[in-house]
């Protein structure tokens, strides 16, 4: 079996045709079987006929997370006894919606991780210690699972947290690679500090991160992924993803952002004015499916910043790959004067030591501006340290300085629950 798609090393000319002839399907597609974009095609006078090309698309106003939401089931194609899966976002910036797969789009979802997890160096020959989960509707956790069964490796499904077990299973079934949330990894790694486990004599050789950034806008490993490498000599593979997209970008081992895969989706990154950004600058991951029969999407806005790049990678693949991904357009923060993003506090946060857990909050104040908690867990021995320590970081590297708040393991635990997801932001601003 072809571990690499072939598309992925043609010239940018061959893989453009290629996605244009992609295209020519998706509309005919979803003008003949999707209620949604029956109506907003009619609703915005066009005609699929005159969209030729990857550049025609910026015909066809974007489709939006509200938009999305508000007629979830109007994007549904096929009848629901063809659906075999119900999956839904996280919620994070509100009420969760539901992506309804069909057996094909499973199958879809299996080829993304299968490829994904090749692009990462894996190979049948590996086993896969899988620490996220696969139930509460969370498309990410299957897509793992089958691409892995597709890949032909082996598998332990140990489920998230617990780092024990973790260690445990380590120990016992000996994997190569982990699967998990790399904040989670700088735990297991304390974990196993404090039982004496030198985890540079375990079998594991990498790892592959989700849910959370690794990397700073050069591609160096940003502070996370430098204390996990700190303490364990193994290779790290960041990832980005989104349910919507039911597609992955995945890093090879020159870790210099994750590959497109060109065959399953479509990239364009849009400025607030939903006009295309220059190469290098953020602009909004607006991304057209390629191949999804359940539920496809036209220019769907996901909300993530970020940054491309095209020039051909030194592992031989000519595929677009996307930068680290700076924020979510509506998490970006005003606070006296400074526009951040909640990833530039995270790195701060990170790179302070002993913070053991931590919480942002961001409301609207009195004056309609926003304000900012910083809700810390450490040592009560530690307070005073890293109180100053936090300030000088937030005021040499953001130049403003945050209201910081020490607070229990129980309260944190309170503020980060509630959603599939644990909350290391929470936006109560009002509009």
């Amino acid at each position: 079996m072809n571990l690499i798609p072939e598309i992925e090393f043609q010239s940018p000319a061959k893989i453009k045709s290629f996605q244009e002839g992609q295209l020519k399907k998706l509309l005919t597609y979803v003008s003949t079987h999707s209620p949604f974009y029956k109506r907003f095609f009619a609703s915005h006078n066009i005609d699929i006929s005159l969209v030729q090309s990857l550049e025609d698309l910026a015909k066809i106003p974007p489709t939006t997370k509200d938009l999305f939401h508000e007629f979830n089931w109007d994007f549904l194609c096929v009848p629901r006894n063809k659906i075999v899966e119900y999956t839904s976002t996280s919620g994070t910036l509100g009420k969760p919606v539901t992506i309804a797969l069909t057996d094909a789009d499973v199958k879809r979802l299996a080829y993304n991780e299968f490829i994904s997890f090749a692009c990462a160096d894996g190979t049948r020959e590996d086993v896969y210690q899988l620490m996220v989960s696969l139930d509460r509707q969370f498309m990410a956790g299957i897509a793992y699972y089958e691409g892995i069964r597709k890949l032909g490796a082996g598998l332990v499904r140990v489920g998230p947290g617990l780092p024990a077990m973790q260690l445990e299973t380590i120990h016992r079934l000996r994997p190569t690679f982990l699967v998990a949330v790399p904040s989670f990894i700088v735990k297991l790694i304390e974990a196993a500090h404090q039982q004496g486990i030198d985890l540079n004599k375990s079998s594991v050789k990498g790892i592959v991160c989700i849910g959370e950034s690794l990397r700073a806008n050069n591609f160096e490993l940003n502070t996370l992924g430098k204390k996990i490498l700190e303490s364990w000599n193994v290779k790290l593979y960041s990832t980005y993803a989104s349910t919507e997209m039911q597609t992955a970008f995945t890093e090879c081992r020159q870790g210099r952002g994750g590959h497109l895969h060109p065959e399953l989706l479509h990239i364009e990154l849009l400025d607030e004015n939903d006009l295309p950004i220059k190469e290098g600058e953020v602009g909004e991951v607006t991304i057209t499916t390629f191949g999804v029969e359940g539920m496809p999407l036209i220019r769907y806005k996901t909300g993530d910043m970020g940054r491309v790049f095209t020039e051909p990678c030194a592992c031989g693949r000519t595929t677009l790959r996307l930068g680290s991904i700076m924020g979510r357009k509506q998490q970006m923060i005003k606070l006296k004067g400074t526009s951040l993003y909640p990833q530039g506090i995270f790195e701060v946060l990170q790179q302070t030591d002993f913070i053991q857990d931590y919480v942002v909050e961001v409301s609207t104040g009195s004056l309609d501006t926003d304000e900012v908690k910083l809700y810390v867990l450490t040592g009560e021995d530690r307070v005073v340290q890293v109180r100053e320590g936090l300030k000088l970081a937030f005021q040499s590297q953001l130049r403003i300085i945050p209201e910081i708040i020490f607070s229990t393991a129980s309260e944190i635990e309170v503020r980060q629950s509630g959603t599939r997801k644990i909350k290391r932001f929470i936006d109560n601003r009002t509009l």
